[in-house]
C-alpha cells in the first residue's frame, strides 16, 4: 500500500478521491487550508487519515507543510488537487503552492496534478503574472503552466511518474451543480496514477481524461517554455526545483 498526500481533500474531488484511496487500504495524508475547513475531515481523520493544514495562498504555511511531511514517513505519491477558479489567489494556489511542493517535498515518486480543459486557453505568457496574487489571476494560464509544470518534472526527473489529469466538468462546488461530466470518473484518473500498477498507470509525461492519454497544449511539451516557466517560478519564490 501506498503512502499518499491529497491537497484540498476537505471537499469535492480531492476529498472523493481521499475516501476512495483510504477504502482501497493505502495511508493517506489529507490537507486542509484552515482549522475550520479541517473538521470535514474528522470522518476520514478517525478512519487513520493524517491531517496537514494551511494556507496555499500563503507559501511559508506551504513550506511548513513540506517540512511537517519530509518529518515524518516518506510519501510514495502526491494528487495536487488544490485549487480555485477565480480571484486573487488563482496563482498562488494553482501553481506556485504545487511548484514549492514539488520542489521541497523528498520522497514521492508519483506526482499527480489536477489540470483542466481550460488549460487549452491558457497563454504561454510569463512577462507580467502576479505570482503573489495581488490581482485576480487568469484560471486557464494557471492550468497551462501546472500541466506544464507536470511535463517538465517528468523530463527532469528521472523515475518519478509526473502527470496531468483534466477530471473533466464536475458537479462539485467549483463546477457548480448543473456540471455536465460524471462526479465518479472524476476522481478515479488521479488515485489510478497514484497508486495504480498496470503498465498505463505507470509512465509519465502525460495528459489523461478519464484514463484516456490526450494531447494537450502545444506549449505543454514546449521544452523551452518548461524551462523558462521553472526559471521564473524559482526566482519568485527562492527555491529551484
Amino acid at each position: 500500500m501506498s503512502r499518499i498526500l491529497v491537497t484540498g481533500s476537505a471537499d469535492g474531488l480531492g476529498r472523493a478521491a481521499a475516501d476512495s484511496l483510504l477504502s482501497a487500504g493505502h495511508e493517506v495524508v489529507v490537507h486542509a487550508r484552515s482549522e475550520e475547513r479541517a473538521a470535514a475531515l474528522d470522518p476520514l481523520v478517525g478512519r487513520g487519515a493524517r491531517l496537514v493544514v494551511g494556507d496555499f495562498t500563503d507559501r511559508d504555511a506551504v513550506r511548513r507543510i513540506a517540512a511537517e511531511l519530509n518529518d515524518a514517513e516518506p510519501l510514495d505519491a502526491v494528487i495536487h488537487n488544490a485549487g480555485v477558479w477565480s480571484g486573487p489567489a488563482v496563482m498562488p494556489v494553482n501553481i506556485v503552492a504545487p511548484y514549492l511542493l514539488t520542489a521541497l517535498l523528498r520522497g514521492p515518486r508519483r506526482l499527480v496534478y489536477l489540470s483542466s480543459g481550460s488549460h487549452f486557453g491558457g497563454r504561454p505568457l510569463l512577462d507580467g503574472v502576479d505570482w503573489r496574487g495581488r490581482s485576480a489571476g487568469s484560471y486557464a494560464d494557471s492550468k497551462l503552466f501546472v500541466t506544464t509544470l507536470a511535463t517538465a518534472v517528468a523530463r527532469l526527473r528521472p523515475g518519478v511518474l509526473g502527470n496531468a489529469v483534466d477530471p473533466g466538468w464536475v458537479p462539485t462546488k467549483m463546477g457548480g451543480p448543473n456540471a455536465p461530466d460524471d462526479l465518479e470518473l472524476g476522481h478515479r484518473t488521479q488515485e489510478w496514477l497514484a497508486a495504480g500498477d498496470d503498465p498505463e498507470a505507470l509512465t509519465t509525461g502525460g495528459y489523461w481524461y478519464h484514463r484516456e492519454r490526450q494531447e494537450p497544449h502545444r506549449a505543454v511539451h514546449d521544452e523551452a517554455f518548461q524551462d523558462r516557466l521553472l526559471r521564473a517560478l524559482a526566482q519568485e519564490t527562492g527555491t529551484a526545483l
